[in-house]
């Protein structure tokens, strides 16, 4: 097994992420808000970070970044768990997810929908950061009426 990281690769990689997200941030008429604390809410908690976004097709798109020891994993909330036609929203789900890269829906807490996905903490870059929230976002954008029509239609 590997050793965890040291105390001041973690402080570089979360210094990388908010220099990013104040130039990201900068100008960028879809960005409603960033906000930083941690996954617990306490000193000890994974380094998280929130994106909120304004969308087209869903009004707001708020992306969670979260510093692992040995990954930068992402998530945003789609939607509540299907009233109704819950099968077909999941197999549309699978079917969507064959053809995502570097994200893929999922079923997390009380059945609701989620995209997520993860790089390991060395590909943290302005690039990939980039690539991270532009990925999520016309995922969403390009998925969310059709699943929202599917399972509340």
């Amino acid at each position: 097994m590997s050793e965890l990281q040291s105390v001041d690769r973690l402080a570089e990689l979360r210094a990388r992420i908010d220099e990013w997200l104040v130039e990201f941030a900068a100008d960028n008429p879809l960005v409603a808000a960033i906000d930083r604390g941690t996954s617990d809410d306490t000193p000890l908690g994974e380094p998280r970070w929130y994106v909120r976004l304004v969308g087209e097709e869903k009004d707001a798109i708020t992306i969670w970044l979260t510093l692992g020891q040995r990954t930068l994993r992402y998530e945003t909330y789609v939607l509540p768990s299907p009233p109704k036609r819950g099968d077909e929203v999941r197999d549309l789900l699978l079917r969507r997810n064959d053809e995502l890269v570097g994200v893929h829906f999922s079923i997390g807490a009380e059945d609701a929908v989620y995209l997520r996905g993860a790089i390991p903490d060395t590909a943290v870059t302005a690039a990939e950061l980039d690539r991270i929230l532009g990925t999520v976002y016309t995922t969403v954008e390009a998925n969310f009426r059709a699943l929202v029509l599917l399972a509340f239609g």
